[in-house]
């Protein structure tokens, strides 16, 4: 694409995601908009536990990733073992919003 600022969902979906140390944390599995303002409240995480454990769902903050174009992956600054034990979301209960609070958590555990 020629303006990497401007993103069609169907791209953004299934597409990988990395930490600053270019380690796979897992993948977006989909994106809930917020009706009333029009904007993405957070993207769905998927990540794959180590040896083969359990998916684990979690809605990021759109404004807590970033986006490489070279390599076209979202990278979060957040090391993958943090993922492991942090606490998820059921995928058939969505949260209502991503918690604002989730990062201090995952970083306080």
């Amino acid at each position: 694409m020629s303006n990497p600022k401007i993103l069609p969902a169907r791209s953004i979906i299934g597409r990988h995601v990395v930490n600053e140390w270019g380690i796979e944390l897992g993948r977006i599995e989909d994106m809930a908009i917020d009706a009333d303002s029009g904007r993405i409240s957070y993207v769905v995480l998927v990540y794959r536990g180590s040896l083969g454990g359990a998916d684990k769902y979690f809605a990021i903050p759109w404004d807590s990733r970033t986006f490489h174009p070279g390599s076209q992956e979202f990278i979060l600054d957040i090391p993958r073992d943090l993922l492991e034990d942090a606490t998820g979301f059921d995928k058939q209960r969505w949260p209502e919003a991503a918690d604002p609070s989730w990062a201090t958590q995952v970083y306080s555990s």
